[in-house]
């Protein structure tokens, strides 16, 4: 008797759904760091949207706006003027690659807050980040504020290659990583949260790696190996 048709779209379903329901088995050198459906690499994908942005750093500024005491504008000069700190953090992308041990140094956000004399109004729960070109994600405020949450300015020692986000970028390592917004532009305070660029087009709004919070719905989907062949360092 013939068997019944599936399409290879059902199959990749029913394959992705059987991965959710089991664990993937721990790296034998990290363990319980990666977090399931990851695979450990070496490299360090490049992943985007658009064209990468060429900057005159004469007048390239970072706005913050909204929900604040007083709306500001730094210079890259003044945002280089304050304190930095040095981070060894995991990162993990939505696309199913995590790269362990990776090192950042920048300000932390709350830092920023405080130095450059930023207010958020007691109402502002949650944060628009901006980056270049018209790219935008959402998450609360107190995301932002943990000891590892950074405005990067360089990666493993080197000042951050255009392709990974330079001259600045957000490091957010504890969510999924489209969270840490290449060629950072601002940051909007809000009293209600909204969603972002890849959260109105398929991701999910918290993008927590250990919960697997990949996408909105089921309807969504990146093939497993596409980050394979992306450029990389």
């Amino acid at each position: 008797m013939n068997q019944p048709y599936e399409s290879d779209k059902a199959k990749r379903l029913k394959r992705n759904a059987a991965a959710l329901m089991q664990k993937i088995k721990p790296d034998a050198k990290y363990g319980d760091r990666v977090p399931p459906g990851e695979t450990v690499t070496e490299r360090f994908p490049i992943l985007h949207e658009g064209a990468v942005p060429v900057y005159n750093m004469e007048t390239w500024d970072l706005c913050v706006n909204g929900a604040v005491k007083q709306e500001r504008r730094f210079s890259f000069t003044e945002l280089k003027g304050l304190p930095r700190v040095t981070v060894m953090r995991d990162i993990h992308c939505v696309t199913r690659w995590s790269k362990m041990d990776t090192v950042w140094e920048g300000i932390l956000f709350r830092d920023f807050l405080r130095h450059a004399g930023i207010e958020p109004l007691p109402e502002a729960k949650h944060v628009m980040v901006y980056g270049d070109y018209d790219y935008e994600t959402n998450m609360p405020l107190a995301d932002l504020m943990g000891d590892d949450i950074l405005l990067a300015f360089s990666y493993g020692g080197e000042p951050l290659t255009e392709k990974h986000g330079g001259p600045l970028r957000l490091v957010v390592p504890h969510l999924y990583f489209w969270k840490s917004a290449k060629w950072l532009r601002g940051f909007e305070f809000m009293t209600e949260d909204r969603p972002g660029f890849w959260e109105r087009n398929g991701f999910h709004n918290e993008a927590d790696p250990f919960k697997e919070e990949r996408y909105s719905g089921n309807d969504f989907e990146i093939p497993e190996d596409e980050w394979v062949h992306k450029d990389y360092d």
